[in-house]
């Protein structure tokens, strides 16, 4: 069974990251940006379509995919800080940031802090804070197995002994089934019990009913700068969606400044796994009219 191809590696910090790479080093840099349990992987049928209008760069997050494992805690800023620090290495100015899951929170923290850097927005299947657990994933039972995830002896058993974000929550959140060989390729970084914490600690940051508190804040500050900002941004949207369903994607778009909704059709979560043609064709368009737009500006 062929497994995924061997990554490029930068030093960061106190470990290393991997990433996908392609188009032009002349092109506009777009950073595609993960979410828990995937890697850079997610992106294989997106970059292709957008390397044309872009220097497409995808890492795998510090924990996930080729990247290294250190011995921190995998909260959201350590990601924040492994980010940063894969930004400064890589030496990108500015960029277009293309996102989903926990990548958008990355990305509207990013955005926040440097709002300079982004050039656009494209974002799929966004975290946010939400104020009660009745607003967080529209499927009761689901809602359940995620509060099963934040309880503690529970969570670590599922996920850490049984890898359940990998065995049922990615398959159980994309539409088509997948392959043994992608299944294989999704499984490799987390072998082990010890290796799948990542996994873990994502649900347990999930800024849900005030919870925890500072990621809850963090979060809440991100979206207050996402609805001040001036760059141009793409939604897409899955039906029924799993985080953002396409009710909440039109209100969401609607009270963004210069922000494109972009309906898929049937999705869930893994928005990238059932239509990663038009999202790679979409985005290219859209970064190929923002860039012309720019130059006549």
């Amino acid at each position: 069974m062929r497994t995924d191809i061997r990554l490029p590696v930068v030093r960061v910090l106190e470990s290393q990251m991997a990433f996908r790479e392609e188009g032009g080093r002349d092109s506009p840099v777009a950073i595609f940006l993960h979410g828990n349990p995937t890697s850079s992987y997610i992106w294989r049928n997106i970059i292709p379509l957008v390397a044309g209008e872009a220097r497409c760069i995808a890492p795998d997050l510090i924990g996930f995919g080729q990247s290294g494992k250190p011995d921190i805690e995998y909260r959201f800023d350590d990601h924040v800080r492994y980010l940063d620090a894969f930004i400064d290495r890589m030496e990108i100015e500015n960029a277009y940031l293309v996102a989903q899951d926990w990548g958008t929170a990355l990305a509207f923290h990013l955005a926040a802090r440097r709002p300079d850097f982004v050039r656009g927005l494209v974002f799929m299947e966004f975290t946010r804070p939400f104020p009660t657990w009745d607003e967080f994933l529209g499927d009761k039972t689901e809602r359940e197995i995620f509060r099963k995830f934040r309880t503690a002896g529970e969570g670590e058993r599922l996920i850490l002994e049984e890898n359940a974000f990998v065995e049922g929550v990615l398959p159980g959140a994309t539409v088509r089934k997948f392959s043994e060989e992608e299944m294989a390729i999704y499984r490799a970084p987390f072998p082990t019990p010890a290796s799948r914490k990542p996994t873990w600690r994502f649900p347990n940051e999930l800024p849900i009913a005030g919870e925890p508190a500072d990621v809850y804040s963090t979060i809440e500050k991100a979206h207050e700068a996402l609805a001040a900002s001036r760059y141009p941004k793409l939604l897409f949207s899955g039906d029924p969606g799993a985080l953002v369903s396409p009710r909440v994607a039109e209100d969401f778009a609607r009270r963004l400044h210069d922000c494109r909704l972009v309906k898929l059709g049937s999705g869930l979560h893994y928005l990238q796994e059932d239509h990663a043609e038009i999202i790679g064709e979409t985005t290219a368009q859209f970064i190929s009219e923002v860039e012309a737009a720019n130059t006549v500006l």
